[in-house]
């Protein structure tokens, strides 16, 4: 449902990352199949995933992600070059700013902290306005007032965007802050609650 924060919970090795893989068709399913706004993904080949993904979906890794090569400015307007965007640097740098990085541009992964690299990959996931945003443990690498912080403008940019977020998390506090939690064991669904 758009704008929706669902989260994805269970202990390490509950099945919670291939969940997400699966959902964002970078996995394929034995069985079953998966609708991303009405589109079967496991219909589709590679290309046609990929080119579905570009257009409706976000992502933010627990390992930031970014390119090394490039500076934040540049890493938030590769998602929009791809989309062949002509004013990708005008709303990367309006993202950047959004996130509090306006002063952080040409600064390069390798001289951002976690903190700062994680907002980077926000940036980038929320630029190119995303149906979907997946987020797969975003806190993982960062310390709790850190990790705070960043929940806390995921939660604002998914509501400014009406973005549906799926995340995944074994943190039940964050969790909680979901409207619904999906709770995984054993690589299945034992719960699922509004």
């Amino acid at each position: 449902m758009p704008g929706e924060a669902v989260a994805v919970v269970g202990a390490s090795g509950s099945g919670k990352s291939t969940l997400l893989g699966l959902l964002a068709g970078l996995d394929t399913a034995s069985r079953g199949s998966v609708r991303l706004d009405g589109v079967e993904l496991f219909a589709l080949d590679e290309d046609g995933r990929a080119a579905l993904r570009k257009r409706l979906v976000g992502f933010v890794f627990q390992s930031f992600q970014l390119l090394a090569p490039l500076t934040a400015l540049e890493n938030v307007m590769l998602p929009l070059e791809l989309a062949e965007q002509g004013d990708a640097e005008v709303q990367a740098r309006a993202m950047l700013e959004r996130v509090g990085l306006g002063d952080r541009l040409g600064h390069y992964p390798k001289y951002l902290s976690g903190g700062e690299q994680q907002r980077v990959a926000l940036a980038r996931a929320f630029v190119v306005q995303p149906k979907v945003l997946f987020a797969d443990e975003p806190t993982g690498n960062l310390d709790a007032a850190t990790g705070k912080g960043i929940i806390d403008l995921l939660f604002a940019l998914n509501a400014e965007h009406g973005t549906t977020l799926v995340l995944v998390t074994h943190d039940e506090m964050l969790a909680g802050r979901c409207a619904r939690q999906i709770r995984l064991a054993g690589g299945r669904v034992v719960d699922g609650e509004r």
